[in-house]
């Protein structure tokens, strides 16, 4: 049994705790140090990696581009686990120091915009595309701000002390497993009578939600598919499988992508033809 913790009357900062990030892992914000951020030719310039939050802004843009909107992008690596995310130019997009964040340069002056719930809900405003069904955008938007809420516990809970934390502690791991699979049950129900989260319509909901919960139920979150048990969630992965087989959801994955197979790694994405071309298979 792990030895029980008493708090100090005031917490302190060692370094040393963390487990796997804790290297990166502050107590404050700002940069650390001096870092321009590269500037494309294209009206969007995006700084991300595929994690499941920096998936949600490229599928987004791949299906803007597919359903022909001018939705052109740059996507620059930032590689957090070496900090890029706490470089100077990087911090003036992002002030929270995380993956994505986006300079709109469409119009006469950038607007930086941060969050990938704020980024989705910007760029499907300004094409009018992904929102729906007017009469369900409250419905919409509830899904969209549910994964918003709701993908801490995945991530930073379950997913920290299952797979990232020093040692095993049976708590924690207890604790998150139990909000996930709750999750993944609420996910389920709806989707019984629903073919995407707001009916026959598929939105930036689902673009948020997909990379997180979607990922979850393939087996592929933290090699944890047989623990949680995900194979009886079965209108989830009816609905991940739906999504996954669409051309857009494929390419946008692969976008600021630097693990797995080297066929489905397009580090930076600055054309169409990237895809093609720039893979790490072939520039590797």
């Amino acid at each position: 049994m792990t030895q029980a913790y008493t708090p100090p009357r005031v917490w302190t900062w060692e370094k040393a705790n963390g487990g796997e990030w804790a290297s990166l892992n502050r107590p404050i914000a700002g940069a650390t140090h001096d870092k321009v951020l590269p500037v494309g030719d294209h009206p969007f310039q995006l700084y991300s990696l595929a994690t499941p939050n920096g998936q949600k802004v490229t599928i987004l843009l791949e299906e803007l581009l597919a359903a022909g909107h001018a939705a052109e992008y740059d996507a620059w690596l930032i590689r957090i686990g070496e900090g890029d995310q706490f470089g100077s130019g990087f911090v003036e997009v992002n002030p929270n120091s995380k993956i994505p964040a986006l300079m709109d340069r469409s119009g006469e002056t950038p607007v930086r915009v941060f969050e990938s719930g704020a980024i989705l809900m910007h760029l499907a405003e300004k094409f009018g595309a992904f929102l729906g069904d007017s009469a369900k955008r409250p419905e919409m938007l509830s899904w969209l701000f549910w994964q918003m809420g709701s993908a801490p516990y995945l991530g930073g809970g379950f997913g920290h002390f299952y797979a990232y934390a020093p040692y095993k502690m049976e708590y924690p791991i207890d604790r998150f497993a139990m909000e996930v699979k709750r999750q993944l049950d609420v996910l389920d129900r709806h989707l019984a009578d629903n073919r995407f989260m707001t009916g026959d319509d598929y939105t930036i909901a689902d673009i948020a939600i997909w990379p997180w919960y979607g990922r979850t139920v393939h087996g592929e979150s933290y090699d944890a598919g047989e623990f949680l048990d995900v194979g009886i969630y079965k209108n989830v992965i009816r609905w991940a499988d739906e999504i996954l087989e669409r051309p857009a959801v494929q390419r946008g994955r692969m976008v600021n992508k630097t693990s797995g197979d080297p066929t489905q790694q397009l580090h930076e994405r600055h054309d169409a033809s990237d895809f093609d071309t720039k893979t790490q298979d072939k520039i590797g």
